[in-house]
């Protein structure tokens, strides 16, 4: 019924699986190799069609410094924090107090009510591209940071309540309960007791969907329009041409794109980890 444990496996069998694994790393890492190294290469190289080849000449800084030179990069890259900070504070907050009323409080409506925020996440977000974009014009808000905040933070908000309530619900309730006989308030009980024991959840969910925002462009593409609310994700897309296509340049874009998600997940590894893993086992 479960796996067996590689250590328990015959031994060729396990040896293939060895060798099989640094294989289907290189697999799963060839696209991103290939952006790295195009990111690198001169335009003079593309034009006669080495694309595959190693670099006869590494244009690091000219390549990086012309992507955000030839475009308003910086423009963008501080349009997308404008967006995604707010976001994914907001939607941490707000996802934290509902998954908290929900889990500890009983009331009439609570199942239907958790209910809608897991179906929610099963709608397809391209059926909503029309009706949104139309509200957003009838506010006022189209071609504005705002927004693609209040997208993201209705959104994502949905998502972040179903994890968090789930994590909330496998919290001890007789801590809530002491805390509530030594007088604590219900303020107190989540800020003081709840929120303290799901911090390493509070931080996967934080990458999670800051990667969700930041690498967002279908909203970003339908919520916009020209270079003043555009995020990076849409600034990438704008250094193509229109005739031709400066790959090296799109790549060297890609990369900048890809940095603050990155970093953020290495800074925020540990907890990450700790996250995933919290509640999988009881004891």
């Amino acid at each position: 019924m479960y796996p067996i444990p590689v250590q328990k496996w015959k031994p060729v069998s396990r040896r293939l699986y060895k060798l099989s694994l640094p294989v289907a790393l290189l697999i799963w890492l060839l696209p991103m190799i290939a952006v790295l190294v195009t990111s690198v290469r001169s335009s003079e190289e593309l034009s006669l069609g080495n694309y595959w080849g190693w670099p006869q000449h590494i244009a690091l800084v000219a390549n990086y410094r012309e992507a955000l030179t030839a475009s308003p990069m910086l423009h963008y890259f501080m349009n997308s924090v404008l967006i995604t900070v707010p976001a994914v504070l907001g939607a941490i907050a707000l996802a934290a107090m509902a998954g908290f009323a929900l889990a500890i409080y009983r009331f009439p409506g609570n199942t239907g009510l958790f209910a809608t925020f897991v179906a929610g996440n099963f709608v397809p977000i391209q059926i909503l591209m029309i009706p949104v974009r139309d509200l957003s014009l009838s506010l006022g808000l189209f071609n504005t940071v705002g927004a693609l905040i209040l997208f993201h933070l209705s959104f994502q908000t949905g998502f972040c309540t179903l994890f968090l309530r789930n994590f909330i619900k496998q919290l001890p309730f007789e801590l809530i309960e002491a805390a509530r006989i030594e007088g604590a308030g219900e303020w107190t009980v989540f800020v003081r007791i709840v929120l303290p024991l799901i911090r390493p959840a509070l931080a996967a969910l934080t990458i999670l969907v800051f990667t969700f925002v930041w690498n967002d462009y279908f909203w970003a593409l339908c919520l916009t329009q020209g270079d003043d609310a555009a995020p990076i994700t849409v600034g990438v897309a704008a250094l193509k041409g229109q005739w031709t296509t400066a790959w090296n340049l799109v790549s060297a874009g890609s990369i900048l794109a890809a940095l603050p998600s990155v970093a953020m997940f290495f800074a925020m590894q540990k907890h990450f980890v700790a996250g995933l893993t919290f509640g999988a086992t009881k004891g």
